[in-house]
């Protein structure tokens, strides 16, 4: 049995439990960097930032794969591509419904990134 810390996992993020201490105000361990650096570096594309906002502010929470292609001048396997990406990257969930796929977004690991990058104002 080992004594090592658990290792964090995007999927073990709770919104009511901050992963970590915002940048501005303490340095990151490494581990915890290594753990969130691909949902930014997900997000660092210009059309996965745009599909990611389209899922996130999608009514009803989730947005079919049928509704996000036509809004982009990029083939269909393109557009899976990048949204296979934001999956692995834990920044959103994908169910299966007869040939289309929904996506949602994770807000609690939104809510992660988002306080990471908090900064307060000065006084």
């Amino acid at each position: 049995m080992s004594n090592q810390p658990a290792v964090l996992t995007l999927t073990d993020l709770n919104a009511a439990e901050p992963c970590c201490t915002p940048i501005a105000e303490q340095r990151i361990p490494a581990e915890t960097a290594a753990v969130l650096a691909p949902a930014f570096k997900a997000l660092g594309d210009p059309v996965r930032l745009q599909l990611m906002s389209m899922i996130a502010s999608a009514n009803g929470g989730e947005i079919c794969v049928c509704d996000l292609t036509p809004a982009f001048e990029l083939s269909g396997p393109t557009i899976s591509h990048h949204l296979k990406t934001l999956r692995e990257a834990g920044l959103v969930d994908a169910d299966r419904r007869g040939t289309w796929v929904y996506y949602r977004a994770r807000p609690a690991v939104l809510r992660q990134l988002a306080a990471l990058l908090a900064v307060e104002a000065a006084a």
